[in-house]
């Protein structure tokens, strides 16, 4: 695959305060791309660079081969944005909102009608044309901003946490119309997002934190470098097993009358049930969520290490 943006040794400062800091990262044509971090890591000062509304202190930045700073209105042509609050008007109908945008895009009349209904179509909202914008649910508002985006036929679709806001049923109707979009147009897809978990789907990952990037990778190879299983334990004799556990040395934590004991291999838990055979009632080989991973990175563990178990 060709890069389509490429961000290198960037650098942007408010005054004394170093927004990001020596960034640099590439995304792939035709991939899901997450940019993830919390409130002050960096992300949306990066994202205004790469959308040319802000400009940058050092470094270099490309989309699909343009330069920024340099070939700024040509790059706004490669992008659709999808922001965290809509522009659209509540008064108006989808079809009458859709009509207005895409007339800044100068389109003439049969233009604009072959560009909407191939965007309603796309994120599947026809039925929803008559309808003003204003009285649509959460999800509905969410998918008519997606089709706004895509009215000039982007390169690269920008959702800039798409799900804020919204129920788990809408989030998840909102990801099955990413997901599906992303696989028909094979479309270069750039979500900013809080929550690890909707990065699952991604093809690469980039963690950022206090203007930086800390973590980068497939989702897997993050699970795999972060990730920490645990083995849960409860006992025939709480009191009991506790004590072979001190006994014994063994590092564990003791979860609402369940033991918790972290493995560095899931393949570790084989050994420990068969030494503790007689004692344990029930068990269970718990995996990281991306969630625990997601903590795992900004907390600036490996995963062989949790504050909440000690050698007891």
């Amino acid at each position: 695959m060709s890069k389509i943006i490429e961000v290198h040794r960037l650098y942007k400062s408010y005054g004394a305060v170093d927004a990001v800091k020596d960034v640099s990262f590439f995304v792939e044509e035709g991939s899901l791309f997450s940019f993830l971090g919390t409130n002050g890591a960096g992300k949306s000062t990066t994202i205004s660079i790469l959308l040319t509304l802000l400009k940058h202190d050092a470094g270099e930045v490309k989309i699909n081969g343009l330069l920024v700073g340099k070939e700024d209105e040509a790059i706004r042509n490669e992008i659709g944005i999808v922001f965290q609050q809509s522009l659209l008007d509540p008064l108006l109908t989808v079809q009458e909102n859709l009509d207005c945008r895409a007339r800044l895009y100068k389109m003439n009349k049969m233009e604009r009608h072959e560009a909407i209904v191939r965007a309603a179509e796309t994120v599947d909202i026809s039925s929803l044309m008559k309808r003003r914008y204003g009285k649509l649910s959460g999800g509905q508002k969410r998918r008519v901003d997606i089709a706004r985006a895509l009215l000039h036929q982007p390169k690269i679709l920008l959702l800039d946490e798409p799900t804020t806001g919204l129920d788990p049923q809408n989030r998840k109707q909102i990801w099955n119309t990413i997901l599906n979009l992303q696989r028909e147009t094979n479309m270069t897809v750039f979500l900013t997002t809080h929550y690890i978990e909707e990065a699952a789907n991604s093809n690469f990952v980039v963690v950022m934190k206090e203007g930086e990037i800390i973590a980068k990778g497939t989702p897997n190879q993050l699970k795999a470098q972060y990730s920490v299983d645990r083995l849960m334990i409860t006992a025939k004799d709480h009191a009991q097993f506790r004590r072979q556990l001190q006994a014994d040395r063994q590092v564990f934590s003791d979860d609402h009358g369940a033991f918790l004991i972290q493995l560095e291999r899931t393949t570790e838990a084989i050994a420990l049930l068969a030494k503790y055979e007689q004692l344990i009632a029930s068990f269970e080989v718990q995996q990281s969520s991306l969630d625990d991973v997601f903590i795992q990175i900004h907390n600036g563990k490996d995963g062989t290490e949790n504050d909440d178990f000690c050698e007891a």
